[in-house]
């Protein structure tokens, strides 16, 4: 992997972990475009560098609303904020009873299947499809109160984000349109579906840490590596771009415009389908 590769690959992943395309699969995507042939344990370490990178951009842009939450929540304060940190702490379970439990059978979906790649980036436009017009439709919008995320909320909320996992399917766009389509305020779901990712991708970026120092990890090693310049740049980029894209999300999301990322969605999963 060259520098210009893991710009593109950082830039890519900096504007798909927010807008609701999917991240993994369009990842998939770029890496079968570029001709990339990494092996297991430096792919592994080059898409640690850019989920760690968007986590970063997300506590950069959202710092006011994230100090007062930690503050809140270490201070074992009996309030609002913490009780919003526990509801991301529940909405999480899902996706970590996936993680430890079916790591490997997710991971088995990885490496090339544009073919999966494009059917779940229809369902996504699917999923994007129906909460627009399930929100804006005369027989829903007038009964339609929009109210803060619940405990119950979050763990549905959570489990879209476990679904999610697939390549192809948009975590942004599956935790957004269930909030939509259960009845939460739109910049509430926006703000809560990207803290609630900070934990999962910590918590796999030590998992996946773990495999990559381990001793069949390291005999197993071969093919392209992702030097030392190619995992800075690719960080920069994500992180640069994922602070620009996390701004315009929550803004789209305000606005309700995410009809158009689902006809996006739908172009190119059928271009993964035919190609």
């Amino acid at each position: 992997m060259d520098w210009l590769d893991a710009l593109i690959l950082g830039i890519v992943q900096g504007l798909a972990e927010y807008l609701p395309i999917s991240s993994s699969g369009h990842l998939e995507i770029f890496k079968d475009v570029l001709g990339l042939d990494l092996d297991a344990s430096k792919s592994l370490e080059f898409d640690i560098v850019l989920h760690v990178a968007t986590v970063l951009s997300t506590i950069v842009i959202l710092w006011r609303e994230f100090v007062p939450l930690c503050k809140s929540f270490f201070t074992f304060k009996n309030d609002d904020n913490t009780r919003y940190v526990l509801k991301i702490i529940l909405s999480c379970i899902p996706v970590g009873i996936v993680g430890l439990c079916f790591k490997d059978y997710v991971e088995s979906f990885f490496g090339g299947n544009l073919t999966l790649v494009g059917i779940c980036l229809c369902v996504t436009a699917a999923l994007l499809s129906f909460s627009y017009f399930f929100r804006t439709s005369p027989l829903t919008a007038r009964d339609y109160k929009p109210r803060d995320i619940t405990w119950y909320d979050a763990i549905i909320i959570g489990i879209a984000q476990a679904v999610a996992v697939l390549p192809g399917l948009s975590r942004s766009g599956a935790t957004i349109a269930t909030g939509l389509l259960i009845g939460d305020k739109r910049e509430k779901v926006a703000q809560f579906s990207f803290f609630m990712v900070i934990i999962p991708i910590l918590g796999e970026a030590l998992l996946d840490c773990k495999d990559i120092i381990s001793p069949d990890a390291a005999a197993v090693a071969s093919g392209e590596s992702a030097g030392l310049l190619s995992l800075i740049i690719g960080f920069v980029a994500a992180f640069v771009v994922g602070c620009l894209s996390c701004k315009w999300m929550l803004n789209i999301v305000k606005k309700g415009k995410l009809i158009w990322f689902a006809v996006y969605c739908l172009a190119v999963g059928i271009l993964c389908l035919a190609f």
